[in-house]
């Protein structure tokens, strides 16, 4: 018997005009947890749609325990007890956890189905994975790592053998990984095999036996783990990297926001800070501790029910997003694809939604201009795209982030405030995003970074604040400061 329980020979996958795939390989050992990693736009998400049958390749072999098989279709895939797991869930949010999880393979009564003992074999699986939801319970009421236990346990329902998890971390706390890590280990110690798809290198460190790279749609190669860092950086990339966090000196100035005492009932309270021009101000904190609804009350998305909103010495509470654009502020959402692009438009169109103004002439636009002001843009920040004309949607995640990027310098802001800038965004990229912040840093603009990365904001940040249950708890400088400290001030307190 093969120590492989899946080898993937030479697979290549064309679409129009471009080569996705070109003769990658991949194995798989029983029991084992493999990372799968790349920059965006790697192959990463066309191989596991070819593996899970929604892409047929066009050469190469899929060798499922010793034997040729076709992935001719995704049910084809679930009954060879393939499985994937995606960042976001794909449940039926009215449904109840148990319907969830046996739809398509309900106990059947005669004509009827016997949800009792769905409702039953729903526990033992929820049981198995740590779960402590009820199987009566809708999936639109559980939060997003319960969802992702959901998934998991759908997956155990089907008997997969292999588990594919495409960024099962990127939406999740700090705690709520560290219990998908036992998890996965759990499952890979009973003899599951786990695909692991992420961009976090305390994913891949904390959780792959063996580790492949792919790069520009063709495979690289396959590490035991652990492999060096900087070592499997440069194999993803293609090239040296020899410092991830390029921050520059700069300095610092006037003070440009501050924001006093500001509360909103439920969300945040007595929230206090400040950030001057040439200054990168870190916000961090667990997932729900209140950060991003601070700075879409600062931005004006949302209202405070008390406090205040200065910008260059002026009171500034209650504007509207109109009103923080035009006074030189901006905001980079959490959510790149529902709150900052509109993907079926082209990047020309996206980025000159900001400046529309400069780009009229009486009730006309100039498309001259436009193209001028994106273009320009799309130089200075290396988005990757033929040309401006390239629709948004068809760009990769790094991509689409310089894009609103790009909307925001566009306005000529004075201060930009990055809701989790690296979200997503692969490791080349990120090094590009970092760089960027930098230099509109070291050029006198004021930023403010939410982040739940604690490299990036313990090395990109000048200063730091941290939050916890709706307050900020701790203000550091970042110079010398550590992820211990930093974790310390952001848990909840005892209520005792």
């Amino acid at each position: 018997m093969s120590e492989y329980i899946l080898e993937l020979n030479d697979i290549t996958k064309i679409f129009p005009g471009v080569k996705a795939l070109d003769s990658v390989r991949f194995n798989l050992k029983r029991g084992e947890i493999h990372a799968l990693v790349g920059e965006n736009g790697a192959g990463k998400s066309t191989f596991i749609k070819t593996l899970t049958g929604v892409h047929q390749p066009d050469g190469g072999e899929i060798i499922l325990e010793g034997k040729k098989v076709v992935m001719s279709d995704p049910i084809v895939a679930q009954k060879y007890g393939i499985a994937a797991i995606y960042q976001h869930a794909a449940s039926y949010p009215d449904l109840s956890v148990a319907e969830n999880i046996f739809i398509g393979h309900e106990f059947k009564s005669g004509p009827f189905i016997d949800w009792g003992k769905a409702n039953r074999e729903a526990k033992k699986l929820l049981d198995a994975v740590g779960a402590d939801f009820s199987p009566t319970a809708s999936v639109g009421s559980l939060s997003v790592a319960q969802q992702q236990l959901v998934e998991i346990a759908k997956a155990l329902s089907m008997n997969a053998k292999i588990l594919i998890m495409d960024e099962p971390t990127a939406a999740l706390s700090r705690r709520e990984s560290e219990d998908l890590y036992a998890i996965s280990r759990k499952l890979r110690d009973q003899g599951t095999a786990i695909i692991l798809i992420s961009h976090r290198f305390e994913d891949i460190y904390g959780l792959a036996d063996r580790v492949t790279v792919f790069r520009d749609a063709q495979y690289i190669g396959t590490w035991d783990m652990p492999v060096d860092e900087h070592v499997l950086v440069n194999h993803m990339v293609g090239r040296e990297i020899t410092q991830l966090f390029p921050k520059k000196a700069a300095q610092v100035g006037e003070e440009l926001l501050r924001v006093d005492k500001l509360c909103r009932t439920g969300y945040f309270k007595d929230v206090s800070l400040t950030v001057r021009a040439g200054e990168i101000v870190g916000l961090t904190g667990l997932v729900g501790a209140g950060r991003t609804e601070v700075m879409q009350a600062v931005f004006g998305v949302t209202k405070a029910d008390s406090g205040e909103v200065y910008f260059q010495g002026k009171r500034v509470t209650g504007c509207s997003p109109a009103q923080a654009m035009k006074m030189g502020l901006g905001l980079l959402p959490e959510d790149r694809q529902k709150e900052g692009l509109l993907l079926p438009w082209s990047i020309n169109y996206n980025i000159s939604l900001s400046v529309l103004d400069r780009c009229r002439k009486g009730v006309f636009l100039q498309r001259q201009r436009e193209y001028e002001i994106s273009q320009d843009l799309k130089k200075l920040l290396a988005i990757k795209a033929p040309d401006t004309d390239t629709l948004t949607g068809a760009l990769s995640g790094g991509n689409q982030q310089k894009v609103v990027v790009a909307k925001q310098l566009a306005a000529g802001p004075k201060l930009i405030i990055l809701d989790e800038p690296t979200k997503g965004v692969d490791v080349g990229s990120k090094a590009q995003i970092y760089e960027i912040m930098s230099d509109l840093a070291s050029k006198g603009m004021g930023i403010l970074m939410i982040s739940s990365e604690m490299p990036e904001v313990i090395n990109m940040s000048d200063r730091v604040y941290v939050m916890s249950e709706g307050k900020v708890t701790a203000e550091f400088q970042a110079q010398g400061l550590t992820q211990d400290v930093i974790l310390k001030a952001a848990m909840p307190k005892s209520k005792e």
